[in-house]
């Protein structure tokens, strides 16, 4: 849930540290540190609140931001600051840290790095140590006294003291590491061993930047495209030594490991903002190109028009042909992805699908069988619940396919066969493309295990492919006419209660739809089926609610336009996205959100775009960040 890196090189390490921090404050943001070795002494600065707190106490400087500040100007003069941070904080290694809190509160004390007694050892930590109390009581049994609330600082005490056993810092963090229960990454100084930095991985991701006379430790690839392109990943129970001039790899055991790094030809502006207010929103214009980017490799054309699948990187072969269901693991927006597939997949390919969330999956003694075929979905690939759904599966000898935006994360490296969503960076903690690219692969794969199944005609196979190989540019037609739900969004966006209904597959969309608006705008949302209102949930319904329903099934307008009456007749307001031209709900909406039509089973991919323009909006307007919701980081990396 946290962010780390690491520097040691030639330069001044706190800016590169900071710079680095700012790649990675999507991960979290309640506070931030960084901890210098100056050759003799470590010296660490660390407080509650955003990186820009940070960047500010270091420079003893508080940029006064008012309404109608020149942001190129403001921009420019965080980039001087963090350049004064070099002369300020001074050495060449150094790590650093942007905090989710999980033990203890929010503040400069539990702030990452922690220091062992004498402040010689500091470390940087994300994942959560589950056996931390034991520990905790032991290593104060031993005279040690702790200074915060977390769970981390237990690791600084527990490396000082295998080192005053040992006195090698290496072999003092190999013993650690084995006392140590749960999750973590870490970054690790010490004053005595002003040349290297120790870095260590279980559960949670790690990678290491080799640089020229340089090299780097952080939790995700885009902290240092800046620097270099040639990454190890941190695979599982690894530890890395980083000096300035090489990087040695270990297994747990302290056995040397030799492997050649990885290439990242990530563009590095698509991890910037490009001139948009935020993330989240140059992320959902960029849907029409990750939309293409995934679909058309996958695609074989003749005359100009898809005729076929074909999926280079796993073997859609007998296996489909013989499955008898398909079982998808999954954790909120990824899990609602799973639910549209399942529709699709029972539709087009007549076979049964079973949904969980991951996180309740392993708990409940799941009934698997070996022909199954096994689907995990994760954006970045590390979330924790995921990851234990996925070895499971694997324990109990079932086939696994994971869906993942992030080459070399865990889930792809575990599972059997791996489908990309090349989706590109994604830095908003509200996913977006990486949403609809799952969904992309996920029909994808529909139409493919139903061609193998024969239960689509060849006619209507290529008919189906024609028509999702249009979804990108119907997505770019509703970004080219967003004034609708602007000017929709100026007037509702402090409604009280929003609920999403909508029939099958748009039931599946309104999943989504809510989660994205209560994550951004922290306005209290939910979804429906639209059949199940009266049976309930209409009591919630009055004059301070806005209901939104979704509607792409034709055969069903008049189902939900009756459902639109029934709520409006309690003094809602309502709003409907739909591609009926018609004058089906003409009388019972304040506002129609027309969207260009489309086969209605693909009508997720496109019908979700007006909600994401929605939820953006409306958080805009009440005054949000939505880049970065309250209580919320981007990957969820811990239980």
């Amino acid at each position: 849930m946290c962010g780390i890196v690491g520097y040691i090189g030639e330069k001044n390490a706190s800016p590169v540290l900071i710079n680095a921090l700012k790649k990675l404050e999507y991960r979290g943001y309640d506070s931030a540190g960084i901890a210098v070795c100056d050759g003799e002494s470590i010296v660490v600065r660390k407080v509650k609140g955003a990186l820009r707190s940070l960047i500010e106490n270091i420079t003893d400087e508080i940029i006064k931001t008012s309404q109608g500040t020149d942001k190129s100007l403001e921009e420019k003069h965080e980039v001087e600051l963090i350049e004064k941070t070099g002369s300020i904080v001074k050495g060449k290694i150094g790590i650093g840290h942007t905090r989710w809190a999980t033990h203890g509160e929010p503040s400069d004390v539990n702030a990452h790095p922690h220091l062992n007694e004498d402040g010689t050892i500091a470390i940087v930590h994300n994942g959560i140590i589950e056996n931390y109390t034991k520990l905790k009581e032991w290593l104060q049994s031993q005279g040690v006294v702790f200074r915060s609330q977390t769970d981390t600082e237990v690791v600084a005490h527990l490396i000082n003291y295998y080192y005053k056993q040992f006195n090698d810092i290496f072999q003092a963090v190999i013993y650690s590491l084995k006392k140590l229960e749960g999750s973590y990454a870490l970054g690790v100084v010490c004053s005595d061993y002003p040349d290297r930095i120790i870095a260590a991985r279980k559960e949670s991701p790690l990678i290491v930047g080799l640089g020229n006379g340089e090299n780097f430790i952080a939790s995700d690839v885009p902290a240092v495209l800046e620097y270099t392109r040639e990454v190890y990943f941190l695979e599982q129970n690894e530890i890395a030594v980083l000096y300035s001039d090489h990087v040695d790899l270990f297994d747990d055991d302290g056995n040397k490991i030799i492997r050649k790094p990885f290439h990242v030809d990530w563009d590095a502006s698509s991890a910037e903002k490009n001139g948009y207010e935020h993330f989240m929103l140059k992320e959902i214009y960029e849907q029409p190109k990750a939309l293409t980017d995934t679909m058309r490799p996958r695609l074989i054309f003749e005359n100009n028009q898809p005729v076929d699948i074909k999926f280079q990187e796993i073997s859609a072969d007998d296996a489909w042909k013989n499955a008898q269901r398909v079982v998808i693991t999954a954790c909120g927006t990824a899990y609602h992805a799973g639910v549209v597939a399942k529709y699709a997949f029972e539709k087009f390919a007549r076979l049964p699908v079973a949904v969980d969330v991951a996180s309740e999956f392993r708990y409940r003694n799941p009934i698997l069988n070996k022909n199954d075929i096994f689907i995990v979905i994760s954006q970045s690939g590390e979330t924790a619940d995921t990851l234990a759904a996925l070895r499971l599966a694997k324990s109990a000898g079932v086939h696994v396919i994971a869906i993942t935006n992030c080459v070399g994360s865990t889930v792809s490296r575990e599972a059997d066969e791996v489908i990309y969503t090349w989706a590109g960076p994604e830095i908003a903690v509200a996913s977006t493309k990486a949403y609809t690219t799952q969904l992309m692969c996920l029909y994808l794969l529909a139409l493919k295990s139903a061609h193998l199944r024969n239960t689509v005609s060849p006619e209507q196979y290529k008919m189906l492919l024609k028509g999702l190989a249009s979804v990108p540019e119907k997505v770019q037609e509703i970004l080219d006419d967003k004034s609708g739900i602007q000017r929709f969004v100026s007037k509702n966006f402090n409604k009280e209660k929003v609920f999403f209904i909508g029939r099958l597959f748009d039931s599946a969309t309104s999943l989504e739809c809510a989660l994205k608006l209560k994550e951004v705008s922290y306005m209290h949302s939910e979804s429906f089926a639209a059949g199940e209102l009266k049976h309930g949930p209409i009591a919630l319904v009055d004059n301070s609610t806005l209901v939104v329903a979704i509607a792409t099934e034709p055969e069903l307008y008049d189902k939900i336009a009756s459902n639109i009456k029934e709520v409006k007749a309690r003094n809602c307001t309502t709003m409907v996205i739909t591609f009926d031209k018609e004058k089906t709900f003409s009388d019972c909406v304040d506002e129609k959100i027309l969207i260009p039509e489309i086969e209605s089973s693909f009508a997720p991919i496109i019908s979700i775009i007006p909600a994401q323009l929605f939820a953006y909006y409306c958080a805009v307007h009440r005054g949000n960040n939505p880049d970065k919701p309250r209580n919320l980081a981007k990957s969820v990396t811990v239980e």
